[in-house]
């Protein structure tokens, strides 16, 4: 696809890549190389929470550039897969970085086919000395399970180690690849991927499905999400679950209190305590659009 063409689709010249390098903290270099984009991966899923609220306040998820900075960069909330990979592919095209957005099936530990419901991105990076063939990434900033913290070489068969949690990905028949998470009991598959580019209609279809099928997970309750290097705080309604890279877990269920001051204290999340109570009783609200 060229240069052109990416502009036309994904509007990244409109980017204010300023607003989200300011949102993200990040100040440093700039050079569309596998470090950059590293550092820019591991800021991102520390600045931007995992979210579904907009679905159960009924708003709709827009996935328009404008509609997307204005959400996750100027309002400061987060998002699920389409909005944070989305809005993280035009920062790293503007950057010089040469992406592929995918739509991945997810699986979780099963064989069942599922649909293509999860956005993913192959991101290629210049060599680190400018000399040399460059690098070939799995990036992934919106996954709300057992989502990764950096970038993981597109490679099969070696671990990546990220804080105190594994992954590797691996290759199956057809040009299928597969990111798994290391648990106790060996490699568990979190979801399946092929390499052919998705364009913008696609995302768009199988957003309004997630956003809106009584069948998925992020319809009827409120789901937030943010991982560090040593732990996973999941919100699922008020049930609050922490887990740590050993598979200890922590559960409890929240007040109404604590919901609306943890979206804020643990997820870095600003609604108000009426949109907080409106988003957690997960009210049938018909979908915007």
């Amino acid at each position: 696809m060229s240069a052109a063409a990416t502009s036309t689709e994904w509007d990244i010249e409109f980017l204010d890549l300023t607003a989200y390098l300011a949102r993200v903290g990040y100040d440093g270099d700039r050079a569309p190389t596998a470090r950059t984009l590293r550092d820019l991966h591991l800021a991102h899923t520390a600045a931007i929470p995992f979210e579904n609220l907009d679905i159960p306040l009924g708003h709709g998820i827009r996935l328009d550039l404008a509609g997307l900075q204005d959400k996750l960069v100027h309002r400061s909330r987060g998002g699920y897969c389409y909005e944070q990979n989305l809005l993280f592919a035009a920062v790293l095209e503007r950057l010089g970085f040469g992406v592929t957005r995918l739509l991945a099936r997810i699986r979780n530990g099963s064989d069942k086919i599922r649909p293509r419901s999860h956005a993913t991105l192959r991101v290629e990076a210049e060599a680190e000395d400018g000399a040399g063939e460059g690098s070939v990434w799995l990036a992934d900033v919106g996954f709300g399970g057992e989502g990764l913290l950096e970038p993981i070489p597109l490679t099969a068969g070696t671990p990546a180690r990220q804080g105190g949690w594994s992954f590797r990905l691996d290759r199956e028949d057809g040009g299928v690849w597969v990111l798994r998470s290391l648990h106790s009991g060996g490699w568990f598959d979190l979801y399946a991927f092929t390499l052919e580019a998705q364009p913008y209609a696609d995302f768009v279809v199988s957003n309004y499905f997630t956003s809106t099928n009584p069948s998925s997970p992020f319809v009827g309750q409120a789901v937030v999400q943010r991982t560090s290097a040593d732990a996973r705080h999941s919100l699922r309604g008020r049930d609050l679950t922490v887990t740590r890279p050993d598979g200890s877990a922590d559960h409890r269920t929240l007040t109404d209190e604590e919901f609306a001051g943890l979206l804020v204290t643990t997820f870095g999340i600003a609604l108000d305590q009426a949109d907080a109570m409106r988003a957690l009783s997960g009210i049938d609200a018909p979908p915007a659009g």
